[in-house]
């Protein structure tokens, strides 16, 4: 039966008279056929000259149009170990709500009065700056009543000095007095020894005049000593203004001295206040971070820190959430030789996985389960994937998207081109050349009005 020997079977069994064999072989089947051959050949020949739109199709994911309404993880700012959860995964929380409690894991902040004791050192800084600044206050004082004295020190001593040089003055006076006296007294004298020895004056009248003489050198000699001894009390009263500056100026130095350390440790108080302020500040924001809260309304995805008692560290991810309102998009990703086809506002046809669909990508108005889209945002670096990352917005003139779509849901999409007839797609793949390049029209219109 099936020939595999060199016996012919037909040589010697006749099937002529089966009804089979007459059905098969009989002159109207082949008549049938040929007539659909022809009809086949036609259509085929007419549906090569039909429109067919050029694309080029990507694989991606459901995501969301805005980086802040994706999903994300809440971290803590601070170390800490978890004390207790007050949320399930699944739950659906409002921003502000309380997720969990952790407790502190640094010994600098074990103290429970932390804030209260800061507070209390903060009050005894602020009352020894006020204690230095008193003490400016009462070295102001001082210097000043210093300064007050030195200039009636100053003018008692210039007043001495002014009557010290009218006594020299007055002494000088009298010390010329003496002179001119001693003058005509030895005039005197001279004259009348002369007369004496001429017979005219007596021996006692000589002699008075020598006493007299005598009596006039020493008061010469008084006097000269009174002019010097006032000289001296200028020079004594001019060095005494010397001592009272010297004085009074290291006297106000020291106190300006002490003015100035007081000031110094004033602004160092003032300084330690606003740092145990600030550390206050540090203390009761960190008491805040005890409790972990939502950022936003939103649901809770997965717990990423479970255990009570597990410690993290700063910064580390300890729940994610999942944004409650969103605007869904597309990320797909397409190859490095597709990517100067793909522009701005450029329409896409998307298909969700699970969501049933009927797809011809050539003629999209046919498809059954596809839904429009718009390119949004075009990648500039390529991504790891060695492909250019784009995003795709809801069409808003296509029906709108499905709502039961989640982020994360795989989607297929189909960028389209232009329209060419159906030979010339398939000449073009028979040839392996990529899709017509081309610049959409709105580029067009903007580059003519350039």
């Amino acid at each position: 039966m099936l020939n595999i020997s060199n016996n012919t079977l037909n040589t010697k069994v006749d099937i002529s008279h089966y009804k089979s064999h007459k059905k098969a072989f009989g002159k109207k089947h082949y008549k049938n056929f040929n007539r659909l051959l022809l009809i086949f050949a036609i259509i085929s020949f007419v549906i090569l000259f039909f429109p067919w739109t050029q694309n080029i199709t990507a694989n991606g994911a459901v995501t969301t149009l805005t980086p802040d309404q994706r999903p994300q993880s809440i971290q803590s700012p601070i170390p800490g170990r978890i004390e207790k959860w007050h949320v399930r995964e699944g739950d659906f929380v409002k921003k502000g709500d309380t997720i969990l409690f952790i407790s502190e894991v640094k010994n600098d902040y074990f103290d429970p009065n932390l804030v209260q004791r800061t507070g209390q050192q903060i009050d005894a800084k602020n009352a020894s700056v006020k204690s230095y600044g008193s003490k400016v206050g009462a070295l102001n004082k001082q210097i000043k009543a210093l300064t007050e004295e030195r200039g009636l020190k100053l003018q008692q001593a210039q007043n001495k000095l002014l009557q010290s040089k009218l006594k020299v003055k007055s002494d000088s006076i009298d010390f010329e007095a003496s002179k001119t006296n001693l003058d005509i007294a030895e005039k005197q004298y001279i004259r009348a020894e002369k007369l004496q020895k001429e017979g005219l004056k007596s021996l006692t009248d000589v002699e008075q005049k020598r006493l007299k003489l005598q009596e006039t050198q020493a008061k010469l000699i008084s006097q000269e000593n009174k002019y010097l001894v006032a000289k001296n009390e200028v020079i004594n009263a001019q060095v005494e203004i010397t001592r009272v500056q010297a004085q009074y100026i290291d006297k106000i130095s020291k106190a300006q001295s002490d003015k100035f350390t007081a000031k110094s440790n004033q602004f160092d108080a003032e300084a330690q206040v606003s740092k145990l302020e600030n550390n206050k500040s540090n203390y009761e924001i960190r008491n805040t971070m005890y409790y972990i809260k939502a950022p936003l309304d939103g649901f809770i995805n997965k717990a990423i820190k479970t255990g009570i008692g597990e410690s993290f560290k700063e910064g580390e991810r300890l729940v994610g959430i999942m944004p409650a309102n969103y605007d869904i998009a597309v990320e797909t990703y397409i190859n490095p030789i597709d990517l100067p086809l793909v522009h701005i506002g450029e329409t896409f046809r998307i298909q969700f996985d699970g969501w049933p669909a009927i797809v011809f990508s050539g003629w999209p108005n046919v498809s059954y389960g596809t839904y429009g889209a718009k390119v949004v945002a075009i990648e500039s670096f390529i991504s790891e994937n060695g492909k250019f990352r784009i995003l795709l917005a809801p069409d808003k003139e296509d029906y709108e998207w499905p709502s039961a779509i989640r982020v994360g849901s795989g989607v297929k999409a189909i960028g389209l081109l232009e329209d060419v007839p159906i030979w010339f797609e398939l000449w073009r793949k028979l040839n392996g050349f990529p899709p017509n390049y081309y610049q959409p029209l709105v580029s067009n219109d903007k580059s003519k009005k350039k």
